[in-house]
């Protein structure tokens, strides 16, 4: 069987901003964020799938639910984190600066390891749209 490349998208409302940038992005402002998932391997020949969409969904259904309505904060940001709190705001505290290319680096993380349990995966990537023309992506080898 040939190598194939599946696809799914997530989507989900977020805010953020980039503390100490020197833009308009410094400033709180929220986008609706827009994920690819693409991996790659070789089709199961008993299924004829490369991963069921089914179980990719649950495996970033964690992560979306903590992410979707929520403010992303970096965990240097301690004005912004004492009123998150004070206002019982929902908000993930992250040990990184809040920008798409981190975004893409910490999914990418979060799904590592469940993809890695499937030994005919080989690759996959995470593409992360902020905006209609934003967009950040990495890509992960398995073996």
């Amino acid at each position: 069987m040939n190598r194939m490349k599946i696809s799914r998208e997530f989507n989900w409302e977020m805010a953020h901003r980039l503390r100490e940038h020197s833009g308009g992005c410094q400033n709180v402002h929220g986008h609706s964020y827009r994920m690819t998932v693409d991996i790659c391997g070789e089709p199961d020949p008993a299924t004829g799938m490369v991963l069921d969409f089914a179980d990719l969904g649950e495996m970033l259904k964690p992560l979306i639910e903590e992410l979707d309505h929520a403010f992303l904060c970096e965990a240097r940001d301690d004005s912004l984190i004492e009123f998150l709190k004070k206002e019982k705001m929902k908000h993930k505290i992250v040990p990184f600066r809040t920008t798409v290319e981190n975004l893409c680096g910490h999914v990418a993380r979060a799904l590592k390891p469940g993809l890695e349990a499937c030994s005919r995966l080989s690759e996959f990537s995470v593409t992360i749209h902020e905006t209609a023309r934003n967009s950040g992506t990495v890509t992960v080898k398995l073996k």
